[in-house]
């Protein structure tokens, strides 16, 4: 059960971190609509470098509340919004 809350962290948090990725870049030509799409990536983003973060630095215990997963968690959800956020430029 520690694992599925687990879990349900690195969404909020990939959510939040998104949010103030948003925040942080700040695109004057954005159009409306992006804030959902980037909310996703990042939640998506959070639960894939949560799993790996757990395969790589967690190998004996694998538990998704531990260190590794949440500092891959953080890291990826950074990475895909920012992508996202420099990345769209062009499609804007």
């Amino acid at each position: 059960m520690n694992n599925w809350i687990a879990v349900g962290i690195w969404i909020v948090m990939g959510a939040a971190i998104a949010f103030v990725m948003r925040m942080v870049i700040k695109r004057p030509e954005e159009t409306p609509g992006h804030v959902p799409v980037l909310l996703v990536l990042g939640a998506f983003g959070a639960v894939i470098g949560g799993m790996l973060g757990v395969g790589i630095f967690e190998f004996d215990d694998p538990v998704a509340w531990s260190a590794g997963g949440m500092a891959g968690a953080a890291t990826l959800a950074v990475l895909m919004s920012f992508i996202y956020r420099w990345g769209i430029r062009g499609l804007i």
